[in-house]
């Protein structure tokens, strides 16, 4: 049998920008496609013909590969980025538990970073995340508001994958603007509180320019509703945008 293939937008070495290991180093694996489609999204929608891969860590040199990728093939440019010091290295997208079967072969075959394999998801397809599970470390995962993403609710598939992601190192992110709606940010409050006290970022969309649209009262508004509920509440925007990194 043929391994699996996968559509890949990039591969490369850089800072996490997001969520609460914002400033870590990691190596990216972006994946092409998402079953979702929200509005403030920054990925390209299209299936590039070609993966760029940044041959040195940090480089931006960046070597085209014909798309779609092999895991072994995918591996092979990892190791070649040092992974040793690396936090972890980040299945990112698009969405990646859309490739599921490649991760099941990929993943054993990614080896010595620092703390493993870090996910992030869109939290709506737990079916696929329950085949991937054993193999992942950490998971930052979103829950969307309908309002603010522009897209149908996806409340019973983000109860389901929380269930289910709970027993991993996992914190929630909420995206919002300034017309996010209170009544949808307290709906998200229940779903999590409902399954623990899970960590939770709070962040504000971000322009590519590196501007947020939130203003700083409202931010620190809900991030005290928020505290009444959950222990770890953090405000933290998009800051690989405004420091210029990938």
């Amino acid at each position: 049998m043929s391994s699996p293939v996968a559509p890949l937008i990039e591969i490369f070495s850089s800072i996490q920008g997001e969520g609460i290991w914002v400033g870590c180093r990691q190596i990216f694996l972006r994946f092409a496609g998402c079953n979702l489609a929200c509005s403030y999204c920054d990925t390209p929608r299209n299936t590039p013909r070609h993966c760029r891969w940044e041959a040195r860590p940090g480089s931006r040199e960046f070597i085209l590969l014909p798309n779609p990728l092999t895991p072994q093939e995918v591996a092979l440019k990892i190791r070649k980025l040092n992974p040793a010091i690396h936090h972890s290295i980040s299945l990112t997208g698009g969405e990646p538990l859309l490739h599921t079967s490649f991760l099941l072969e990929l993943i054993p075959l990614l080896k010595e970073t620092r703390h493993g394999i870090y996910l992030e998801t869109n939290g709506t397809l737990p079916d696929s995340l329950e085949r991937i599970l054993p193999l992942v470390d950490i998971i930052a995962m979103d829950i969307k508001l309908p309002g603010t993403a522009n897209i149908e609710p996806c409340w019973q598939e983000h109860r389901a994958f929380l269930k289910l992601a709970r027993g991993k190192y996992l914190f929630v992110k909420l995206v919002v603007d300034e017309d996010s709606k209170p009544e949808e940010i307290e709906r998200a409050l229940d779903l999590i509180c409902s399954v623990g006290d899970i960590p939770l970022v709070i962040q504000p969309v971000t322009t590519p320019e590196g501007k947020t649209r939130l203003k700083p009262e409202k931010a620190i508004t809900w991030q005290s509703r928020a505290l009444e509920r959950l222990t770890d509440v953090r405000v933290i925007p998009q800051t690989h945008k405004f420091l210029g990194h990938l």
